[in-house]
């Protein structure tokens, strides 16, 4: 009887065991849940196989005039069912001039691996693609017929980003036409044909709109994220998983605030002791190899990787070589204290306008950062916050404005800097090979009211707004013909929201903006309400920007995105409604780039997903 007892337990505990899953298993039967497109909405029922409920994907896909394409395209019209494919199955071919089908190539590729991208489990490095397929669905192509009729292999703020794309199915190939008048054009086309697929769950394949027909055009040339890398350090393969971001919301600028008072991590191998001086460390260093490789790494993802070096304030730590070499103080108020009276934030810094060998640095610098980032079609120098107080209490610099009778007023001040901001842009234009690239500017004492064409030429800058979106200064700066970027920190700065890092309380900027604030920022309707015009050819876009006091490479997907996307969408479509009818369209492309590696934060609860337009207010 023991035996016989002890043998039973045993079979019971085996039967347990094997009843109990493992840590990888998963069930795989299908889901009782299937959605119907009712009024453009993805309807929840019970798949009782009578129903043409069909999954969340497919439905997804083919519910509403454009499924879930996002930013949304200027005009769509997406069909109503799928065909199945396995990811290996694509096909190209391509029409193209020669350096435009370099790129292409390359564009495939990058299309090809976010297709296997779609499967749940590409992330976690399972087995994937196992089938068993039906014959229809292994036979089944997908083409792509890409024609790009322009050479242009350099964005630029004129270059024609427009595309056509018309997917059609006939027999066992579906066939993507793509017909761009650029390679930045027929990248876009890409993407949104990647957004035309989805993973199909119960068979373990791919499923694309079997029909579709979209043209597409942003509103806004210059659709940016402003990165600072100098307040922490972000390393490469952060940065190119933000330009993999970018390139699937169709943004296009890299705004790289890559120095500043804090840190130069830039190393230049003229000046190489900038960044011996300047780095937090031997390994937070941007190494030549590094800024060539992203800046390629951008122009394959339709992306201009733009330079910041923010002159004359928002420098310091790396200039403190200069007295050792002969050179004199290369910067004043370098780490001064106390520093509220010398910065708007600790550690202080700014060059030092009556040292001239300051100038024969400063056009080294450029020299190497164009180098780095060549070809330019821009430059932004920076240019705000500088505190007067630091120069008129450094006995260097008021003996020569003495000296030289300019004065020791504000407006004395100012103009000095003027002079300083066109030896910057001579300085930048002779780095360049004599050629002239406009110059952008952050809004500063130097365009305040009634001074900013006093002291710059609107045809040689840009004025890159980050005050509110009720500044009246605004409207003055359009009046006076300035071409404008809008940044303003009341809706695109990502950093606020969050506590003090100096003292307690919260951060200058605070609230925090959430996607919804972003969504809704209209550069037109702001110019509108200022001026009764909306300026739109003075106003060449927008720029969300994370200044990196309170953030590094370990949060810094989930302070970007989604939230650049709800960005992205306003300067690609500019819609004219506000964020409501894009919740749910946000929502599938927040799960899109996690699926692609970005850790895009949550906004709603994944039944919100499941569950169209019941999560509301």
């Amino acid at each position: 009887m023991r035996g016989s007892t002890t043998c039973s337990a045993t079979c019971l505990l085996a039967c347990v065991v094997l009843l109990i899953p493992t840590t990888s298993a998963f069930f795989s039967l299908p889901s009782p849940w299937g959605y119907k497109c009712v009024n453009s909405t993805c309807v929840k029922e019970e798949n009782t196989g009578v129903s043409q409920a069909r999954t969340l994907n497919f439905c997804k896909l083919t519910c509403g005039e454009v499924g879930v394409l996002w930013p949304r395209p200027t005009k769509a019209v997406v069909g109503d069912n799928v065909v199945e494919f396995i990811p290996t199955n694509v096909t190209q071919k391509t029409t193209c001039q020669q350096g435009v089908c370099s790129l292409l190539d390359q564009a495939v590729r990058i299309f090809k691996d976010n297709l296997h991208r779609h499967h749940p489990e590409y992330s976690k490095g399972w087995a994937t693609w196992v089938g068993p397929w039906d014959p229809a669905t292994i036979a089944h192509k997908l083409h792509l017929d890409i024609t790009v009729e322009g050479g242009e292999t350099r964005l630029g703020l004129n270059t024609d980003e427009s595309y056509t794309l018309r997917v059609s199915t006939s027999g066992s190939t579906t066939t993507a036409q793509i017909i761009a008048p650029s390679y930045f054009g027929a990248r876009h086309a890409l993407e949104t044909l990647t957004q035309l697929t989805e993973y199909e769950e119960n068979r373990d394949t791919l499923m694309v709109v079997n029909d579709a027909t979209v043209e597409d055009s942003p509103a806004f040339a210059y659709r940016g994220i402003l990165l600072d890398t100098s307040r922490n350090f972000f390393d490469v393969k952060s940065i190119e998983r933000t330009l993999d971001a970018m390139a699937a919301n169709k943004l296009n600028t890299f705004h790289w605030h890559i120095t500043d008072s804090h840190s130069f991590p830039l190393y230049l191998e003229t000046l190489p002791k900038m960044a011996y001086y300047g780095a937090y460390s031997s390994r937070q260093v941007y190494y030549p190899a590094d800024v060539r490789h992203l800046v390629e790494y951008g122009r394959v993802r339709g992306i201009r990787v733009l330079p910041e070096f923010d002159a004359p304030a928002h420098v310091g730590n790396g200039f403190q070589w200069g007295e050792k070499q002969g050179l004199g103080k290369l910067a004043v108020c370098v780490n001064q204290e106390p520093w509220q009276s010398y910065c708007v934030e600790p550690p202080c810094g700014q060059l030092n306008l009556a040292n001239p060998k300051m100038y024969d640095v400063l056009g080294q610098i450029y020299n190497e950062m164009v180098e780095l980032f060549s070809p330019i079609d821009l430059f932004h120098y920076g240019g705000d916050e500088v505190n007067l107080n630091c120069w008129n209490t450094t006995d260097e610099i008021t003996s020569w404005m003495d000296e030289n009778n300019f004065g020791r007023d504000a407006d004395a001040y100012y103009n000095q800097w003027s002079v300083f901001q066109e030896k910057s842009r001579q300085l930048l234009t002779a780095a360049n090979a004599g050629k002239e690239v406009p110059g952008i500017l952050w809004t500063s004492h130097l365009t305040e009211e009634g001074r900013a064409d006093q002291y710059l030429d609107p045809t040689k800058y840009i004025i890159q707004i980050w005050t509110t979106g009720t500044d009246k200064l605004i409207g003055e700066l359009l009046e006076k013909n300035f071409r404008v970027i809008f940044s303003n920190y009341d809706h695109w700065y990502l950093d606020c929201g969050f506590g003090a890092w100096v003292g307690e309380g919260n951060n200058w900027c605070s609230p925090y903006k959430g996607w919804q604030a972003v969504y809704d920022n209209n550069p037109h309707e702001i110019a509108a309400n200022l001026t009764g015009n909306t300026y739109t050819n003075s106003i060449l876009g927008g720029e969300a920007a994370l200044w990196s006091e309170q953030v590094d490479e370990t949060s810094l997907d989930s302070r970007l995105w989604p939230r650049g996307a709800a960005l992205a969408e306003r300067l690609w479509t500019n819609p004219s409604h506000n964020w409501e009818p894009a919740e749910t369209r946000l929502i599938h492309q927040r799960q899109r780039m996690v699926a692609r590696g970005i850790m895009a934060d949550r906004i709603q609860p994944q039944w919100c997903h499941q569950n169209e337009g019941l999560c509301y207010l």
